[in-house]
C-alpha cells in the first residue's frame, strides 16, 4: 500500500524562506515593531511558530494524566463540574436558586454561608438537594469549621454518606489579610486553623478541600497573568511549608488545596496558564516527596473575571465570559463558575444565571469541549505560550521566596506593589484606548442610559474592619473611570451636544467625525453628525442654530488650512469649545491662536481630556 501523505507533493519550506518572504513584504520596516509583540507580561510573541520551537520544551513528551500534568489530569475525557455560585443569603431563598440550576444542568453549587449558624437555617438551605450527585463549595463563612459541622450534621439526618460528598471551602488566609489589612487569627493562629479544617474535613468529608488559594483577588485587581500565577504558587507553597511544619501530611496538605483563578479576555493566554498552573504545581509538590502521585494534581476552579466586565452595554459581557469560559474548558479546569452578565451593576436574576448556566452547557452538549482530552496540544503557539508563562510565573514565584515567603512579601507589600504597577499600566492603555472595552471606551451605544438600572450591593464574605499589618488590595473593574464619566453625565441632567463640522475629503471627514463620535460618546454627549459643508461659513451657521457646546472640525490635514481660521472667528465666545480631530503637527501653534481648544487624536488620553471636558460644563 502507497503511503500518499497529504500535500507531500509540495516541498518544506525552510524558516530562512518564510522570514525572506516577510522582510520583503514589510519593505525596510523593523520586524521586531511590526510583527512581535511585548505581552503586559513582559514576554515577547513572535508572529508565527514552528515546529522547531518546540525542540526546547520538556514536557512535550508526557500524556495527559501524567507528571507534569501539563495536558491535565484525566486520559479519556474533560469533564468538568458547572458551577453556579449564588450570592443570596437567605437559605431558603438560595436554596431556591440552587434547586432551579441543578434541575437546568447545574453540577455544583457554591453558597454564601455566612448567615447560616443553626442547623435549621443549614437544613433550609440544603433542602432537597441530593449531595452525593452535586458539588457543594462555601464561599463564605464567618467560622468555616462550624459550617462543616452543621453541613455534616444536616447530611448525616438526610441519610447521606459524607464520605462521598464532593466539595470545598473558601479559606484563604492570605486573601483575609489581603482585603483587611490583618491575618484573621495571627499567621500562627491562621495555620492552626487550617490545620484543625484538614483533620476534620479528613475524619469526616475526605472527599472535601479545605484550602483555597484566590488568585482571582490579585486578577481581579489589576493583575497580570504571570502575577496572577506566580503569587498564587507561593501563597499554596507557604501552605505546604507551614502546615507540614505543623505536622500535616504533605499530600494530605497538597490534596486539600483548591486554586480559584480568574480568566480574562486574553483567549490563549489564558488557555496556556491554567495548562502552566498545573504542571509549576506538580513540580513544587514533587520537592515535599508526598505519599501518593494524586497529590500532584492541582486542583482548578476557574470563574470569570469582574476587572473587564462594564456596566454600559452590558450584554457585551456575555461575549466576554463565553471565551473566558471556552479558555478555562480547553485548558482542562476542575470546575468552572460563568459569572452574570448583570453583576457587575446589581445582584443577578434567573435570567442571568440561566445564560451563564448555558454558556457552560452549550460548549459541553453542542461543542463537546468535555469529550476531547487536551484540545490544545501541539499548537505550537498555545505550547509556546505555556512555556513562556510558566517560566515568567516562576520568577515572580522566586522573587517571593526572596523575600521570606509568601507572608513576609505581603506584609513588604512587595506583592501588591508589583500588582499595583501592572494594574497602572492596564489603566493608561484603557485611558489611551491601547485597549479596548467595548461600549465603554470605544464604540458607545449613544442612547443607552444605565444609571438608573444600578442597584446598591453588599458584599457578602466578610466585614470590612481594616487592620494595617498588611496593605490591602482593592479589586475593580478597568472599566469603572470611564463610567463614572458617564454617569456624572446622566446625573447632572446636562448633555453637553458635540457638533461635527464635517469639510473636504469624504473619506477623511467620515473618519474623523467616526472618531469624533466615539470619543465624546463615551461620556454620553450627545452627536450631531453632518454630511458635509461646502463652507467653513455653513458649517458655522447650522452649528449655532443646533445651539452646540462643542464643535469639532473633522477635514483633512491639508484641508484644514482652508476653514480653521474662518471658523474659529465665527464661533469664538459662541459655543464652549472648539475642537479639531487629528494632530497636524506643523500648525498645531498656529490653529491654537485661532482659537483651537484641544486636539482629538489616537494617542490622545481619552479619559483625561473628557475629564477636563466635564468640569468645563461643571458635570465634575
Amino acid at each position: 500500500m502507497e503511503d500518499n501523505r497529504l500535500f507531500s507533493e509540495f516541498p518544506p519550506v525552510s524558516t530562512e524562506k518564510w522570514e525572506e518572504v516577510i522582510n520583503k513584504d514589510l519593505k525596510g520596516a523593523d520586524y521586531e515593531k511590526k510583527l512581535v509583540w511585548k505581552t503586559i507580561e513582559g514576554f515577547k510573541v513572535k508572529p508565527y511558530y514552528r515546529a522547531e520551537d518546540l525542540e526546547h520544551i520538556e514536557y512535550l513528551n508526557s500524556n495527559p494524566n501524567q507528571f507534569p500534568f501539563t495536558r491535565g489530569k484525566h486520559s479519556d475525557n474533560n469533564v468538568w463540574d458547572i458551577r453556579q455560585d449564588i450570592t443570596e443569603k437567605d437559605p431558603v431563598k438560595a436554596n431556591a436558586y440552587a434547586l432551579d440550576a441543578v434541575k437546568r444542568g447545574a453540577t455544583a453549587i457554591g453558597f454564601c454561608a455566612k448567615a447560616i449558624e443553626t442547623e435549621e437555617q443549614m437544613a433550609a438551605l440544603l433542602k432537597d438537594i441530593y449531595l452525593t450527585a452535586v458539588t457543594i463549595h462555601f464561599n463564605c463563612s464567618k467560622d468555616f469549621r462550624k459550617t462543616l459541622e452543621l453541613f455534616v450534621a444536616v447530611a448525616q439526618k438526610n441519610g447521606f454518606d459524607t464520605k462521598e460528598i464532593r466539595g470545598s471551602v473558601n479559606y484563604d488566609i492570605f486573601k483575609y489579610a489581603l482585603k483587611h489589612g490583618a491575618f484573621r487569627l495571627g499567621e500562627d493562629g491562621d495555620y492552626d486553623y487550617a490545620a484543625g479544617l484538614i483533620a476534620y474535613a479528613k475524619e469526616n468529608l475526605p472527599k472535601f478541600r479545605v484550602l483555597t488559594v484566590n488568585g482571582a483577588l490579585l486578577n481581579n485587581a489589576g493583575s497580570n497573568i504571570v502575577q496572577e500565577l506566580g503569587f498564587s504558587l507561593a501563597a499554596a507553597n507557604e501552605l505546604l511549608a507551614k502546615l507540614t511544619d505543623k505536622g500535616c501530611d504533605a499530600a494530605t496538605v497538597a490534596k486539600n488545596v483548591v486554586f480559584n483563578f480568574a480568566i480574562g479576555g486574553n483567549y490563549f493566554m489564558e488557555i496556556a496558564k491554567i495548562r502552566a498552573a498545573r504542571m509549576l504545581w506538580s513540580k513544587i509538590v514533587e520537592q515535599y516527596k508526598p505519599s501518593c502521585d494524586c497529590a500532584l494534581k492541582a486542583y482548578i476552579n476557574s470563574t470569570s473575571s469582574t476587572w473587564n466586565k462594564s456596566i454600559f452595554d452590558p450584554y457585551v459581557n456575555m461575549l466576554r465570559t463565553t471565551t473566558e469560559t471556552m479558555s478555562a474548558a480547553i485548558a482542562g479546569a476542575d470546575s468552572i463558575s460563568t459569572v452574570p452578565f448583570d453583576v457587575a451593576f446589581k445582584q443577578a436574576d434567573d435570567f442571568s444565571y440561566r445564560i451563564a448556566r448555558n454558556q457552560q452547557l452549550l460548549l459541553k452538549e453542542e461543542s463537546y469541549l468535555d469529550k476531547i482530552v487536551d484540545p490544545a496540544a501541539g499548537s505550537y503557539y498555545i505550547e509556546n505560550l505555556t512555556d513562556s508563562i510558566a517560566q515568567y510565573s516562576w520568577q515572580n514565584f522566586l522573587a517571593v521566596e526572596e523575600k521570606g515567603g509568601y507572608a513576609n512579601a505581603l506584609r513588604e507589600g512587595f506583592v501588591q506593589d508589583e500588582i499595583a504597577k501592572t494594574a497602572q499600566q492596564r489603566d493608561m492603555d484603557i485611558a489611551t484606548r491601547k485597549t479596548t472595552i467595548l461600549g465603554t471606551n470605544q464604540y458607545p451605544n449613544l442612547t443607552e442610559t444605565m444609571n438608573a438600572k444600578i442597584e446598591k450591593t453588599e458584599c457578602c464574605c466578610c466585614h470590612c474592619e481594616k487592620g494595617n499589618d498588611v496593605k490591602t488590595l482593592e479589586p475593580y473593574r478597568g472599566a469603572e473611570a470611564f463610567e463614572q464619566l458617564r454617569l456624572a453625565t446622566e446625573q447632572s441632567g446636562k448633555r453637553p451636544k458635540v457638533f461635527l463640522l464635517t469639510y473636504g475629503n469624504l473619506a477623511m471627514r467620515r473618519a474623523r467625525s467616526g472618531f469624533a463620535t466615539n470619543f465624546f460618546g463615551v461620556a454620553g454627549y450627545e452627536i450631531v453628525d453632518n454630511n458635509g459643508f461646502a463652507t467653513a461659513e455653513e458649517g458655522v451657521k447650522a452649528a449655532l442654530e443646533q445651539k452646540a457646546d462643542i464643535v469639532v472640525l473633522c477635514s483633512s490635514d491639508d484641508e484644514y488650512a482652508e476653514i480653521t481660521e474662518t471658523a474659529c472667528n465665527l464661533l469664538k465666545g459662541k459655543v464652549k469649545s472648539i475642537v479639531l480631530a487629528g494632530f497636524p503637527k506643523e500648525m498645531v501653534e498656529t490653529y491654537k491662536g485661532y482659537g483651537i481648544n484641544e486636539f482629538i487624536h489616537v494617542k490622545t488620553n481619552v479619559l483625561e481630556s473628557l475629564t477636563s471636558f466635564q468640569k468645563l460644563f461643571g458635570i465634575l
